[in-house]
């Protein structure tokens, strides 16, 4: 972007009305025409940086890529009210040639002032119209939040809002102006994310294994998730392209990105997690509720988890062997994806918020006794993600006000009503549990139940690994060769998980969370990472984990109730923090504010933006499809087969992925510490982490209780690990009452001290069972200082132990154990008496139990000494 806004060195062009010339720029150099396979190649090969160029009769909008040898221009015309003229050219120039056409396209516009002013833009988010003229959206700021594949994935910081008339005029500027307003209400710098070169609306199984996707589609993206679709598709209905991606037109998704890596002993790994928002059916919290005749539901999302080890920054690997042609490249096997998906109960339920209570009762508004809408939305389901479906309903299922338990009822039947036509092998798996009243009750351990769950449906649907399974396995199980139990094809996830709960928010979060974590292990397995899928709490990788859904529940409740989220995954652990319930009560407040009073201008803002008026407009009602066969039969057949998605995922990969010197910019310098690879959250950046911490595996847990795994000390000197576990008990049961305390330095008479002036301050009472009593006993609990000496000895025996990680003995051990040699061999030294030895087993005889040990200990060093 620097380099291009320094030089004069922008794309080329070929007819553009009234610009100064006329006719396609011809060139003799063949090294700037498109090879054979420049449609393939060029795919990947992406425009990044946009210079614009303005003037009084037109726009010109010069596209580059990142190492500056391609160049694209298009024109935008500003001379109409009524339309979007577009004339764009699919002809790449080299720069000497872009330079040239400015310098005609400059001459050619001097009556309208020239080219105008140059600004650097990152792309065009679209074209939007109120009463009178088109404005176009720029997106003016951008920054780095993701990196798959060498494609970098951006958040959008920044837009501006241009006229595209230069002299626009509108016969009701207040109108206009209130429209305007409305408009900016979606805030377009907040949580709107794009991409140059990946296709962030599709998940990467959909990349990589079905590139071919989009083939006969007007659009080349997945338009369910696009926010500025309207803003795209309005004003170009009457373009005649199909298919093709304009590189200055950029889909936005609304949702949550967000990506950190593990540092596994060298090792670095990507966690990527990106949420991705419907456009259908969108609203705020009580004015878009339950499902829609389309049969779209209300705050649908789309969580995808990928994983993946940056052996290499492409999706491939180089070839194994000597190749027979240009491109004979292998998948790489270090990327794997899981994908889970929440939305609102598929029936028609609302909620009236006029009577200004916290929760307002919950109404089924219409009774539809074929479920017509919800057999719509579970046939879309079955298109986009395969079977089996798994159905998990978390409302509640007893309450002394039946207002959830209304909806668990008719959902249930739902279900049951569709299931009885689908083939047994294609059933949706319905669960239902009250995960509020098993929190509550204490009855049943949420976590561990939702992992039990998780675990069945992870096994059901499979997730997505690009390559086999891990030689380490085999090895791992004593097999030093591949056998036929090892799996030696990619795997594929056909199926989803859907969770709701009511709003689809705290609880929905905290189980997708736990379904998250069993993928991670999942994924971490097939990469072979770790030994096992199953992942410990309180370690670094699950906690690190915690934090990004944590993120991700708090954008999908913010976007979709203007507040946080209520209860936490530590809530339902049963680990708040000291603050969770003013926290949560501000919370509520929050939320219950917005509902009550913002939700209107919310809703009205959501709809302008997204042109949910004009598009009602066009669409036709639904044909109403039959009661008993509501599915297509084509959407249960199996939608990823293994087969043909390892041929498309080698061809995928073997025809593009030109992306060298977009990714490394070869011919500019870069710090590494501006690296996005490199200063992305780590586990390693966690708070109390050091570089020391890099010798540490991330799965291990930091419980401080007796049953938690030891931690691997990485030796430098021997380029070893080893336990220091068995060392540390073997040490205390040694050491317990003999070492003296080096570290802290407490005494019995300080302590004694303490316990006094402790008990100064409490307040006398006659009644030990008294109120006051055991509030002074809970608060001031009373340890006998022989217990707090004996605790001091043995953490700082523990101190000692891991300082000293050598195998020699103490000095004081060792003079010790040399003199009991030199006794054994009946050396008598000076100083020492028959009447010490005498004294020393005397001291065998006393029965005093409190100072046995450590008169014991004195005597028998007096004697040695």
């Amino acid at each position: 972007m620097d380099r291009l806004a320094s030089q004069s060195d922008p794309p080329s062009s070929s007819t553009f009305p009234n610009a100064g010339f006329q006719g396609r720029a011809e060139s003799s150099d063949k090294s700037t025409q498109p090879p054979a396979n420049c449609n393939l190649v060029h795919k990947f090969s992406a425009f990044n940086k946009f210079i614009l160029y303005e003037n009084k009769l037109r726009f010109y909008i010069v596209a580059s890529n990142a190492s500056d040898s391609r160049h694209r221009i298009v024109k935008i015309d500003r001379t109409s009210q009524t339309d979007v003229v577009v004339v764009e050219d699919d002809t790449d120039y080299s720069g000497k040639q872009m330079s040239n056409m400015l310098k005609m396209l400059e001459d050619g516009n001097k009556g309208s002032g020239g080219l105008g002013k140059a600004r650097v833009i990152f792309g065009i988010a679209g074209f939007v119209k109120f009463t009178a003229g088109w404005y176009m959206i720029v997106i003016s700021k951008r920054s780095v939040v993701a990196l798959l594949g060498g494609h970098y994935l951006y958040h959008c910081e920044n837009t501006e809002m241009i006229p595209v008339p230069s002299n626009h005029k509108i016969e009701r500027p207040a109108e206009e102006q209130r429209l305007v307003n409305m408009f900016k209400q979606v805030d377009m710098s907040k949580n709107f994310y794009f991409s140059y070169s990946y296709d962030i609306t599709s998940t990467l199984q959909n990349n990589l294994t079905k590139p071919e996707r989009f083939n006969g589609t007007r659009w080349p993206f997945n338009d369910r998730y696009v926010w500025n679709f309207h803003m795209i598709a309005a004003p170009l209905k009457d373009s005649p392209a199909t298919g093709v991606r304009r590189p200055w037109l950029l889909p936005l998704i609304h949702g949550h990105v967000d990506q950190a890596k593990l540092t596994v002993l060298g090792r670095v790994v990507f966690v990527t997690l990106i949420a991705r928002r419907s456009r259908h059916y969108a609203g705020a919290r009580y004015l878009t509720r339950g499902v829609n005749e389309e049969g779209n539901v209300a705050n649908e999302v789309e969580t995808e988890q990928i994983v993946s080890e940056a052996l290499t920054t492409p999706f491939y690997f180089p070839p194994a062997g000597p190749s027979t042609g240009e491109y004979q490249r292998r998948p790489s096997p270090q990327y794997t994806s899981y994908v889970q998906y929440r939305g609102s109960i598929p029936i028609y339920w609302t909620q009236e918020t006029t009577s200004m209570t916290p929760r307002p009762p919950i109404e089924i508004s219409v009774v539809d006794p074929f479920y017509v809408a919800a057999s719509r939305h579970f046939d879309d389901l079955f298109a986009r993600y395969g079977a089996p479906i798994t159905v998990l309903n978390l409302i509640k299922r007893r309450e002394p006000q039946p207002r959830e338990s209304k909806l668990l009822d008719e959902y249930t039947q739902c279900v049951k009503y569709l299931n009885q036509f689908l083939p047994d092998e294609y059933k949706m798996v319905y669960r239902a549990w009250d995960m509020s009243r098993a929190y509550k009750e204490k009855t049943q351990d949420v976590i561990s139940y939702l992992e039990d769950i998780a675990e069945v449906s992870i096994q059901m649907t499979g997730f997505f690994h690009s390559g086999a399974e891990p030689l380490a396995h085999c090895l791992h199980n004593g097999n030093f060769e591949e056998n036929e139990h090892c799996r030696r094809s990619i795997l594929l996830q056909n199926g989803v998980c859907r969770t709701n709960c009511v709003d689809c928010l705290d609880r929905t979060n905290a189980a997708q969370f736990v379904f998250g974590k069993r993928a991670l292990g999942h994924q971490l397995y097939a990469l072979g990472v770790v030994a096992s899928p199953n992942l410990p709490f309180d370690s670094d990788a699950v906690n690190m984990l915690t934090e990004m859904y944590h993120d991700h529940g708090d954008t999908i409740a913010l976007q979709y109730t203007g507040s946080a989220l209520v209860n936490r995954v530590e809530t339902y652990r049963r680990m708040p923090h000291w603050n969770s319930h003013s926290r949560d009560i501000i919370e509520n407040i929050r939320r219950f504010y917005a509902n009550s009073l913002l939700d209107a201008d919310k809703q009205a803002a959501i709809n302008l933006f997204l042109g949910v008026a004009a598009e009602r407009s066009m669409v036709l009602p639904p044909k109403r499809g039959q009661y008993q066969k509501w599915f297509q039969n084509r959407h249960l057949q199996v939608l990823y087969d293994v087969m043909e998605c390892s041929s498309a995922l080698c061809d995928f990969v073997n025809v593009g992925g030109e992306f060298w010197a977009e990714y490394y910019r070869p011919l500019l310098f870069t710090s590494l510490g501006k690296h996005f690879a490199y200063s992305m959250n780590s586990t390693l950046k966690l708070p109390g982490k050091t570089l020391k911490d890099i010798a540490y595996s991330p799965f291990l847990p930091h419980s401080t209780h007796s049953t938690h795994h030891p931690r691997y000390v990485f030796d430098l000197v021997h380029g070893i690990s080893r336990k220091l576990f068995s060392r540390l008990m073997a040490g205390v049961r040694r050491w317990i009452g003999t070492y003296p305390s080096s570290q802290h330095g407490f005494s019995k008479k300080a302590l004694s001290s303490k316990q006094e002036v402790l008990k100064s301050d409490l307040p006398s009472t006659d009644d030990p069972r008294s109120s006051a009593a055991i509030a002074k006993r809970l608060l001031h609990p009373d340890v006998p200082v022989e217990e707090q000496t004996e605790y001091l000895k043995y953490v700082d025996q523990c101190f000692a132990l891991l300082e000293a990680c050598n195998d020699e003995a103490e000095p004081e051990d060792k003079e010790i154990y040399e003199r009991f040699v030199r006794k054994s061999k009946g050396v008598v030294e000076e100083g020492n008496s028959l009447d010490i030895y005498v004294t020393y087993v005397r001291t065998m005889e006393v029965e005093d139990t409190g100072t046995y040990g450590e008169d014991l200990v004195a005597t028998y060093e007096q004697w040695l000494g």
